[in-house]
């Protein structure tokens, strides 16, 4: 499921009606097939049907999830035929790395891929002394056509595969165990499906994406579930859905604004399902995973920064298990929207503690790099 966003009409009335929501992805090409792609039964009939044995399969696994080795020459427990036709069908180059740009000493690393269409997506790498952070694209571009962001403002190209959203995490992966990154080597132990694209608008492989992430070694990487966030701007059916599957992942649901006047604004998907709607969703998540919600909230200067709101979103979540995620906005070149003044800042963070709501502001890595989603891929693609 995807949506974009039709330019909104003015009525007989005079009044601007909604967006019209088109749920579809635009057709094109898939990409090749790859081991990411599968599930371990699968991928021992993919190589079963290339007239090897099956065993095969778990030693790929071992070579990609385990060793982060893709390259056909380092896997010497194969035999040289072998290990060749293998990875030439099993292993194909999906994404290649276009352009990168790093701040924070090295520690902040943003990576602009082309697949093989020459769809371009981001993602980041973010060190911490205490962990690493992969922000991950669940799409090349985003249809929910929120108009302060630079991915919605772009439109939608296409659904990523399962195997391309997990490359972005094995390249990242890689650049921790080589040293790469300042700081020694180390792995990555945190993802967010927060990079480009609307990640339960691409439920399938966003979800196959997971349980390749968390799924032990060498099955998968072997992260945990716990330390998997996935963000949504509320599309409630699939909410309700990934509620159903048990996993132990975070559900972040970006929020922007706690009135359903302005959030019809902000963000067009609210036209379809409500505030109220939402967070019932995100409330149902929490109750049946126990996991803490998420509510991410892009402070915009006199836009959804005032206190009345503060007062009416901190109204809205106390009682909850909730963490509010305030984000200092990352203005998008030429853009109307910008960060709010520092002590409207303060004030809003002041009142939900009022309410009894956790709220932290989020660090502001990237700023200078074009940390903003979107933006590097726009200016790349320029």
């Amino acid at each position: 499921m995807s949506a974009t966003a039709e330019p909104a009409t003015t009525g007989a009335a005079g009044k601007k009606a909604p967006p019209k929501l088109v749920f579809a992805a635009p057709r094109r090409a898939k990409p090749p097939r790859h081991l990411a792609d599968l599930t371990p039964a699968e991928r021992r009939e993919a190589v079963a049907a290339l007239g090897e044995k099956p065993f095969r399969a778990d030693q790929l696994s071992r070579h990609y999830f385990a060793r982060l080795v893709d390259d056909p020459a380092q896997m010497t427990d194969l035999p040289a035929a072998v290990r060749e036709r293998l990875t030439a069908e099993l292993l194909p180059t999906l994404i290649t790395p276009v352009r990168q740009l790093s701040c924070d000493g090295g520690t902040t690393l943003k990576t602009v891929w082309r697949a093989f269409d020459g769809a371009l997506f981001e993602s980041v790498l973010m060190r911490y002394p205490d962990r690493a952070t992969m922000c991950v694209s669940s799409q090349a571009g985003c249809g929910m056509n929120c108009p302060f962001c630079a991915t919605g403002q772009a439109g939608l190209t296409r659904n990523l595969s399962t195997a391309e959203i997990v490359e972005q995490v094995t390249a990242g992966a890689r650049a921790m165990a080589s040293g790469r990154i300042p700081g020694g080597p180390g792995r990555v132990s945190n993802i967010v499906f927060m990079g480009m694209g609307e990640p339960l608008a691409n439920y399938k492989a966003v979800l196959g994406a997971i349980r390749r992430i968390t799924d032990p070694s060498p099955r998968g990487l072997g992260i945990s579930q716990r330390a998997v966030t996935v963000s949504t701007v509320g599309l409630v059916p699939a909410m309700e859905k990934l509620a159903a599957e048990d996993l132990s992942v975070r559900l972040a649901v970006s929020l922007h604004a706690p009135d359903d006047e302005l959030r019809d604004e902000l963000v067009p998907i609210n036209n379809r399902w409500k505030v109220r709607e939402v967070l019932d969703a995100a409330w149902a998540y929490a109750d049946r995973t126990g996991r803490r919600v998420s509510i991410e909230y892009a402070l915009i200067k006199d836009v959804n920064d005032q206190a009345w709101r503060a007062d009416l979103l901190g109204r809205l979540l106390r009682g909850h298990l909730v963490h509010v995620n305030l984000i200092p906005l990352n203005p998008t070149p030429g853009s109307k929207w910008t960060a709010s003044r520092p002590r409207d800042e303060r004030e809003f963070v002041r009142r939900l503690e009022a309410h009894g709501v956790p709220v932290t502001v989020r660090d502001t890595r990237g700023r200078e790099i074009d940390g903003a989603c979107g933006q590097l891929a726009a200016t790349t693609a320029k």
